[in-house]
């Protein structure tokens, strides 16, 4: 598995996870403030469309999983 593939992934993942945690609806609801952290992972999957900059994508680097094309 490449970098790209493991950050949308893990990033898409996350959104979901933290979806499930805020929303009042979902059977393992916990509090309305999970959904800040929804926001940071969208937020900083905007700024990375843009600039490049990744920090999971350095740390996988570093981790040794083989970069793609876009990081």
């Amino acid at each position: 598995m490449s970098v790209e593939r493991f950050v949308f992934v893990f990033a898409g993942f996350m959104v979901m996870f933290s979806l499930a945690l805020g929303v009042e609806a979902s059977p393992i609801f916990h509090s309305v403030n999970w959904l800040w952290f929804t926001a940071f992972v969208g937020a900083n999957l905007f700024q990375t469309g843009f600039t490049g900059f990744c920090p999971l994508a350095i740390i996988l680097k570093k981790v040794g999983l083989k970069p793609g094309c876009a990081f």
